[in-house]
């Protein structure tokens, strides 16, 4: 089967608001090839199955932050309507409320491009907490070589404190 929408696009398409992992009503009618407006009406006319987990409405100030950090999102920037955004599970919902066959093939995709993300999230923590244990690992090994330095540095410097004795002919 050929790719209908590339994973990686797909994945530069999920932010991260009030914590979660989502994606814009805009960009995934764009995916959907329907207009914003549709798909926000199909929404509305099955409220019911977008609970407050699936799908959220951003702030203004949200928005703003948005437009501000998204090249490709300049379009909402003029817009007066507030848009929505879709959790993973909120996403899987559109697929049965658009009900065509581009909606089901493209969340297959989408669906794909959120388990992408997380095995990625889960291979950067994996390999984090191995950086960390390393980190102490070689801490410690590093402690005890700079105490050793130290413990080296000590009797140059006993050394050097004590007065030279003068060499040459002396005058009383």
């Amino acid at each position: 089967m050929t790719e209908l929408v590339p994973v990686e696009k797909i994945e530069n398409k999920i932010l991260q608001i009030r914590g979660k992992k989502v994606m814009l009503d805009s960009d995934l009618a764009k995916l959907y090839e329907v207009p914003t407006k549709a798909l926000n009406q199909a929404v509305k006319r099955n409220i019911k199955r977008f609970p407050d987990d699936f799908m959220l409405r951003l702030t203004k100030n949200e928005k703003d932050k948005l437009v501000t950090n998204c090249d490709h999102l300049k379009a909402l920037k003029f817009s007066p309507q507030l848009p929505y955004v879709f959790t993973e599970q909120g996403v899987a919902m559109l697929s049965s409320v658009l009900n065509s066959e581009r909606a089901v093939m493209v969340n297959i995709q989408i669906m794909r491009a959120f388990v992408s993300l997380k095995r990625e999230i889960l291979t950067y923590t994996a390999l984090k907490r191995k950086l960390e244990s390393m980190e102490k690992k070689y801490d410690v090994q590093f402690k005890v070589v700079f105490e050793a330095i130290k413990q080296l540095m000590v009797p140059l410097k006993d050394a050097e404190e004590k007065p030279k004795p003068r060499i040459g002919f002396h005058r009383s």
